[in-house]
């Protein structure tokens, strides 16, 4: 029995555990969105809402314990400059985890681990260009 066990085994140890995790949290914040694993996706999640929150703080401490756990420079920069000004009036839940569907190669449930706010806008449709329409029937046109 697991009684107050908390957290994932991902079949990793320790150290390969946190740094799948690392990847994960810092691959969040630099694309606000990600494709993984539902249960990696509920592995990551805590700590990901763990960065906001020292993003929120904005210390100088905060900022030296967020660049020790995420992997470029570039996330810390962002996590503090755009995610955290975002949230600043949430408190708390600021991820999502909608689930995919399956894997085609081993099974596996996929998720996507998302920051609210973040959702998928759809593209406009470009309008068709009549002159391309009507190029075509110039020349049978010409030819007939």
């Amino acid at each position: 029995m697991r009684h107050l066990k908390s957290g994932f085994k991902l079949g990793r140890k320790p150290a390969h555990r946190r740094a799948t995790l690392r990847n994960l949290v810092t691959n969040l914040i630099e694309k606000e969105r990600i494709t993984t694993t539902v249960l990696r996706a509920k592995a990551a999640r805590p700590l990901a809402e763990k960065m906001i929150t020292l993003g929120k703080r904005d210390s100088l401490h905060a900022r030296r314990q967020a660049a020790a756990f995420l992997q470029t420079p570039g996330a810390t920069k962002k996590l503090f400059a755009d995610l955290a000004p975002r949230f600043a009036d949430r408190a708390g839940g600021y991820t999502r985890i909608i689930r995919a569907g399956w894997r085609i190669g081993d099974g596996a449930e996929i998720a996507i681990l998302e920051f609210i706010g973040s959702e998928l806008k759809k593209k406009e449709k470009k309008p068709k260009k009549e002159q391309a329409v009507e190029e075509p029937e110039e020349k049978a046109e010409a030819k007939a």
